[in-house]
């Protein structure tokens, strides 16, 4: 798949600033006229000088170049990715009631902060195909593995939110990890990938579930399912209501940290706290290992012009700043009214 460099104009509309460039024209235009119909009712010849052409340039490029910039040019450079052939990667992100919890009602909630993690690993696996899902009481795949870093972030900043979808079964306690063996064997990854690995950002507060069922299908279904568990949970947070007041329904799981760490053992995988996210990005690193790359896919890379093409419009005006300062072409044409 090959691209090619192109020039796109990124808010074709804002070009109909240039029709301004009409007004100083037409100005012009008018006095000129309404100067020659003065010389001929007088019997006068036409005198020699006249606004310079420079002028009028400089009056016209001022609009022309702001209705351009308007416009937002840009350069579209086609942006081919490296991407491992055997590895693909997959976070999964707690979505249920919980993850509104925080410290205070000032405070991140813990979907926030599990979403800025998410951004945050994503990017040190760049050479990872690599989708996103969320989890309440069943798995759902939002995007699945691909290269690109920026469809990544996106989906994660504007697709996930507090249960959309939500849980299927209404529960005080929606979340369960159970349905995580899904990644085993639902095809969210692709079949050539021998190294896979799944990120899950989660408070761990879940229902009961059967560990040991959970922990085998991830390890032993096909190549397996290296797994990583990040705990997004502190001590005394609350769910806050708009008003600030907490909920009186909830209250945080002392031992759900436990139970993260309990399934972590039985999968071979690790648990971190959301604080360990550079151990986090090592234990990714050393589960994907290194393989060979080959270029997937082409995403445009956009080169804005707009700044700079505005910037030139200063050059036109500065010009008719430094002729007014000077006295032409005022002084010509004062000059030459004079005359008459």
């Amino acid at each position: 798949m090959t691209g090619a460099t192109t020039l796109t104009f990124l808010s074709p509309l804002g070009g109909l600033l240039v029709l301004a460039a009409v007004l100083p024209l037409a100005g012009l235009v008018l006095a000129t006229r309404r100067v020659a119909a003065a010389r001929a009712l007088l019997g006068l010849a036409r005198p020699a000088g006249g606004a310079p052409r420079s002028t009028i340039a400089a009056l016209v490029a001022v609009p022309v170049l702001l209705g351009i910039a308007a416009a937002q040019p840009a350069i579209r450079a086609p942006e081919t990715a490296n991407v491992r052939t055997d590895a693909q990667a997959m976070f999964i992100i707690d979505t249920s009631r919980s993850m509104l919890a925080r410290s205070s009602a000032a405070d991140p909630t813990r979907l926030a902060r599990a979403q800025r993690a998410a951004v945050r690993l994503r990017s040190a696996l760049s050479d990872v195909a690599t989708g996103v899902g969320t989890l309440t009481d069943r798995a759902l795949p939002n995007l699945l593995p691909i290269a690109d870093v920026a469809a990544f972030q996106a989906t994660v900043e504007r697709a996930i939110g507090i249960e959309r979808p939500p849980p299927q079964e209404t529960n005080v306690n929606a979340t369960t990890l159970g349905p995580l063996s899904e990644l085993a064997t639902q095809g969210y990854y692709s079949a050539s990938a021998r190294r896979r690995l799944l990120i899950v950002l989660t408070d761990g507060e879940s229902r009961a579930y059967d560990v040991g069922s959970l922990a085998a299908t991830l390890r032993d279904e096909g190549p397996g399912v290296s797994l990583i568990l990040v705990h997004f949970w502190r001590p005394g947070e609350r769910v806050y209501r708009r008003s600030g007041r907490p909920e009186a329904a909830y209250f945080p799981h002392e031992g759900s940290r436990r139970e993260l760490d309990r399934l972590a053992a039985a999968a071979d995988g690790a648990s971190f706290d959301e604080e360990q996210l550079d151990a986090v990005e090592a234990r990714a690193r050393s589960e994907l290992g290194s393989g060979q790359t080959a270029s997937q896919g082409i995403s445009p890379h956009t080169i804005p012009l707009a700044p700079y093409v505005a910037a030139a419009s200063l050059l036109p005006l500065a010009f008719l700043f430094r002729r007014r300062r000077e006295g032409e072409p005022f002084r010509r044409t004062g000059d030459t009214l004079g005359a008459y």
